[in-house]
């Protein structure tokens, strides 16, 4: 099992994005890069990053650049919605994960998160959340 966060984990979803053919194809036709922070984690704070266009898709540790979007959330926050305990829209609109920049970019790139689900669903079959609880009462 790979502890969610780690740099195995980044790297293993990275690898998983390189073989994918389709966001490969994606990345053709849609450019955005994107900034993950993880803030209040069991080894403190993560910034990873979603890098598309070009025809390539890079996924690695550290922000994006260029960074189109950014987003914050607390360990609690990104767990849950990993796992599927919080629902993301709902995070999102009730303010547990704070969205910055270019959300029509963020938009526009709808299908490139649809090939990700996949990557995701994938690498979480292999991967320790922890312990969390979930205040989303």
């Amino acid at each position: 099992m790979t502890r969610y966060l780690s740099l195995d984990w980044i790297d293993a979803v990275a690898d998983r994005i390189a073989a994918s053919d389709e966001l490969q194809t994606l990345a053709q036709h849609h450019e955005v890069g994107i900034t993950q922070v993880v803030t209040e984690g069991p080894e403190g704070d993560v910034t990873y990053h979603l890098q598309v266009g070009d025809g390539s898709v890079g996924f690695g540790a550290g922000p994006a650049e260029p960074e189109h979007v950014r987003m914050e959330q607390t360990w609690e926050t990104a767990v849950g919605v990993a796992t599927g305990a919080i629902n993301a829209q709902d995070a999102f609109i009730n303010g547990r994960i704070l969205l910055t920049g270019d959300q029509q970019r963020l938009l526009d790139a709808q299908p490139v998160f649809g090939a990700l689900d996949e990557v995701f669903t994938e690498v979480r079959e292999h991967t320790d959340y922890g312990e969390v609880t979930s205040d989303d009462g």
